[in-house]
Parts: structure tokens; C-alpha cells; sequence
């Protein structure tokens, strides 16, 4: 008995040793590969729609971290497998895994590179402009991408089916984030987009998602009506409001009548649109047609998209700028207190012009 005593005791020792050397194998696979140069760096390229596997080849491959197993692992218990952003990258082999990780998820890229500014509420054919004015891109060829996206990079982004099933104008069409952005002097188009669905993929979180679904919608019902916020809206504490109206608009099944949705069709933005642009034959138009649009009519603002997400709870049906250089809107409850307030902004607009 005690012959086997000790043998269960031996055992548990070296399965103790054995977990222990295991730990201590993995935490010193999260160490710097070199101590000796801090100033030593390598450029490594990760290319657009890399997964960790390949990721941890490439960064194991070119010495700046030790195993390329420990880093899908280690991601992977991070939860921060699919936040990698593509691009070029001057690494240290004496950062360690942590840190490496940190740069490439942030889209650190090496600063040969070009930075762009995309406003909220822009379309991506105003992308296109803004971005080949810049020569960042050809844009033909971004918008044949924004339209088509390839089967790898809506595969990465799993909330850009439905926009696909809808069968957008673009099909990306609200989804490029709206920020400030450094690419690589060389990007691709494919790679600035990639570049912005990851932006998008950090505000489409768990949380959203959860949101989302407590309040009836999905990924993409969310991201639409934050479009027409974005574009409603001028002055910011107004969202939440101007996003109840829309909800309270489509619980009782009224026509949502959004100027921005006719304005997205025309491709311009009109002080006023005729009766005959609000009768244009287009699933876009909330005039003619109930619910929603396809899809969303620019790229919202993350404001925009909490409006919707926590929109205000009130009665209102109608809004109507006040035409008194301050952006805000009257907001009314049933039709007669909306023709009301259609004449207050009009004796606005009438008393801002001023005589003659």
C-alpha cells in the first residue's frame, strides 16, 4: 500500500511539474525573441484577409516572435483573432508578443504612409472622390469592390451579408467607417477597405449586437436607420430624438418620408425637393415605399448609431427644420401641429432673408 501511495504521489508531482513547465514553456513564448538590440526592426507585411494562422507564419518566419502556435492560441483567449489590420509593419524582435500583437491590431503600419479623412454621412461614391483626389486610389476600381465585394472579405465580416441580400446599390454602402486613417503609401483599394470594415467591426461589438436584439433589429436595419440619422440630424443632442420619430414612424407603419433618401437617389442635396422628386420610382424612396430602404444612404457616425441603438422614447411623429440658422428641428406630434411648424420655419426662413 504504501508502494502505491507513493507511486500516486510521484505521479501528481510530475503531472504538477509537467503543467508548470508547461506554463512556464508558454509564458516565455510571449517574450521578446532579442534582448540584445532594441533598436533592431524588421518590416513585415501582413496581407488583407490573414487569418492568425497565417499571421503567426509570417511574424515567427521573420524573427519577431518565437512560435506561431502560442500567438493563435494566445489571440485567441485575447479574443482579439479577427482584429488584425493588414498592412506594413516595422516590428522589433525585442518587443515582446503582447506588444507586437498590440501594433497590428491598432493598424500601426509603417509610417510611409498617407493619411485620409472620411466626414460621417458620406456616400462611397464621395469616398471614391475623396480618395482618388488624394491618389490613393483608382475609382473605378474601389467602387467595383464596394459594389462586388469579394467572397474572402465578406467571409472576415459576417455582417455585411445582409447587405448583400438586400441587394444594395453598393453593397458596402454604409459600412466603411467614417475616421481618420493611415495606410501604407501603397496600399491597395482592397486594402483601405479591409482598413475601414475593421473600424467598423469594433463598433459592431457584442454590445451592439445585444442592443440590436432587444430592440427588434438586426445588424443591418440598425446601421441603415443611423444612416438617415446621420443625415437628418444637424445639431447632435437632436439624434436620439430624430431617431425615436423614425422608430414611432415605423411601429405604426406610417411612410418614413426621409428628404435624404430621395436626396441619396438624385445624388445631390436639393434646399427643397419638388413633388415630382418625391414620386421617383426607386426602392430607396421612403416616400413611395414603407419600412426601411435597402440599405443605408451613407456611412453613419458612431453617434448616429448609439441614436438608434438608445433612441429617445417620445410621441413624435414629424419633424421640420426651423429655417433659423441654428440646424434644429420642430418636432410634432400629429399633422395639424406639423403644418403649424411648417409655418413657423417658413416665417423663420421668410424673417432670415429679410426684406425683398
Amino acid at each position: 500500500m504504501k508502494i502505491k501511495r507513493r507511486l500516486v504521489v510521484s505521479g501528481g508531482v510530475l503531472a504538477i511539474l509537467l503543467a508548470l513547465a508547461i506554463l512556464w514553456t508558454g509564458l516565455n513564448m510571449l517574450l521578446p525573441v532579442s534582448t540584445t538590440d532594441g533598436n533592431e526592426t524588421i518590416m513585415v507585411n501582413i496581407p488583407p484577409g490573414a487569418g492568425t494562422k497565417e499571421i503567426g507564419r509570417i511574424l515567427a518566419g521573420e524573427g519577431v516572435i518565437h512560435n506561431a502556435f502560442t500567438f493563435r492560441v494566445y489571440t485567441r483567449l485575447k479574443g482579439v483573432d479577427k482584429e488584425f489590420i493588414a498592412g506594413r509593419y516595422e516590428l522589433s524582435p525585442a518587443d515582446d508578443m503582447k506588444a507586437i500583437i498590440a501594433k497590428i491590431i491598432k493598424g500601426e503600419v509603417y509610417l510611409d504612409t498617407d493619411w485620409f479623412t472620411i466626414p460621417e454621412g458620406l456616400t462611397v461614391e464621395q469616398m471614391a472622390q475623396i480618395l482618388s483626389a488624394g491618389k490613393l486610389i483608382e475609382g473605378r476600381r474601389f467602387l467595383d469592390l464596394v459594389s462586388h465585394p469579394p467572397d474572402n472579405l465578406v467571409k472576415q465580416f459576417p455582417f455585411l451579408e445582409e447587405a448583400l441580400d438586400n441587394r444594395c446599390t453598393y453593397a458596402l454602402e454604409g459600412y466603411l467607417f467614417p475616421d481618420t486613417y493611415q495606410v501604407a503609401r501603397d496600399a491597395s483599394e482592397e486594402e483601405i477597405i479591409m482598413l475601414m470594415l475593421h473600424r467598423m467591426n469594433r463598433v459592431i461589438n457584442e454590445a451592439f449586437k445585444q442592443r440590436a436584439l432587444e430592440n427588434g433589429m438586426t445588424v443591418h436595419e440598425v446601421i441603415t436607420l443611423a444612416s438617415l440619422v446621420e443625415k437628418e440630424a444637424v445639431v447632435s443632442s437632436e439624434r436620439r430624438r430624430i431617431a425615436g420619430v423614425f422608430l414611432n414612424r415605423l411601429e405604426d407603419n406610417y411612410l418614413l418620408q426621409s428628404c435624404a433618401t430621395v436626396q441619396y437617389i438624385l445624388g445631390e442635396v436639393k434646399p427643397e425637393l419638388s413633388t415630382g422628386d418625391t414620386l421617383i420610382e426607386s426602392p430607396y424612396n421612403t416616400y413611395l415605399n414603407p419600412g426601411l430602404p435597402p440599405g443605408p444612404i451613407g456611412a453613419p457616425g458612431e453617434s448616429s448609431i448609439e441614436a438608434v441603438l438608445n433612441p429617445e422614447k417620445n410621441d413624435y411623429y414629424y419633424f421640420v427644420s426651423k429655417n433659423d440658422g441654428t440646424g434644429e428641428h420642430y418636432f410634432g406630434r400629429t399633422l395639424v401641429e406639423h403644418n403649424e411648424n411648417i409655418n413657423r420655419a417658413e416665417k423663420n426662413r421668410a424673417q432670415s432673408s429679410g426684406p425683398g
